[in-house]
Parts: structure tokens; sequence; C-alpha cells
């Protein structure tokens, strides 16, 4: 899309700090063209509020932790991935950690529909 950004993944737990993802999030990843093996898990830093224009939480608790977490001097803007999809302003991605390949296709598809809207407001 031509397009300058950096984009980085982090988590608001260091549950998995470290760790790749989960194996069937890198194989729909995989199916999709966008292997994912490569990335490690790391948890939200202080200094990415003031090093990020925007901070992109996938559901709401994790939106909760993040405004908690933004210290008094971090500019980042934070919301909610499908905010910026139309008709899907306050809805979750579901966290298919516990469900079926399907769950992990589904997230895989909510995903892809945020970064596309995502892209196309900042092109």
């Amino acid at each position: 899309m031509g397009i300058n950004m950096v984009i980085d993944s982090a988590g608001t737990h260091d549950w998995h700090t470290g760790r790749p993802p989960d194996e069937r999030a890198q194989a729909v990843a995989a199916r999709n063209d966008a292997p994912i093996d490569h990335l490690r898990a790391r948890p939200v830093r202080t200094s990415d509020f003031r090093d990020f224009d925007h901070i992109i939480a996938l559901d709401r608790d994790n939106l909760t932790n993040l405004k908690t977490m933004q210290p008094s001097d971090g500019s980042a803007r934070i919301a909610l991935l499908l905010d910026f999809v139309e008709g899907r302003a306050g809805q979750d991605v579901d966290d298919p950690y516990y469900g079926n390949d399907e769950a992990f296709e589904q997230t895989w598809a909510d995903v892809v529909a945020g970064a596309k809207a995502l892209t196309a407001k900042f092109s």
C-alpha cells in the first residue's frame, strides 16, 4: 500500500515471553503466505507508548490493561483493532487459544480485516 510504518507485537502479560506463536497460529499464517515462526513473544514496554503512534488492542480487556499501563508522557493513541472496521466498532477479536483450528481461521480473518481497515485509514 506504499505506507512506511513499523509494526510490532506485544502482550499485556509476560506469560509467553520468548516463546514462538502458537503452532495453530503459525499454521494459519503459513497457509496465508505470512510466516510468523520467527516471532517471539514480548510484553508491552513503557517505552512503547512513546515509540509508537498507535497501540492497537484486540479485545477490551487488553484495551483496559493498555490504558492502565500508559505512562503520563506516553503519546500513543490506544484503540481496538475492530474499531477501524465499518460496523464492528467496540467488538473484540476472539482469542482462539482454547478453540479449534477454525477459531484460528476466524481470528486470522478478523485481524486481516482490521489491518486492511487500519492501513486504509493511513494511506
